[in-house]
């Protein structure tokens, strides 16, 4: 079955967040999606940890990477 209009098809939730804290910092990010694992002592790691359990903030994330690349 193919996405193709799935503009996230391929790409993995880690470049996303490697490519929007490489963009915005972590304070940033931070500030526009405001979550624990982005202001309290945030990695990568943490941050996937988080993100694959909890939908709510993944959306949040993939929408800014979306707008980010407009």
């Amino acid at each position: 079955m193919t996405q193709k209009n799935n503009p996230l098809h391929g790409i993995t939730l880690e470049k996303v967040l490697v490519e929007l804290v490489e963009h915005y910092g972590w304070n940033e990010l931070g500030a526009r999606i405001n979550i624990r694992c982005f202001n309290d002592d945030p990695s990568i790691k943490s941050s996937l940890k988080f993100l694959r359990k909890t939908e709510w903030a993944r959306t949040k994330v993939e929408s800014l990477y979306l707008d980010m690349h407009r």
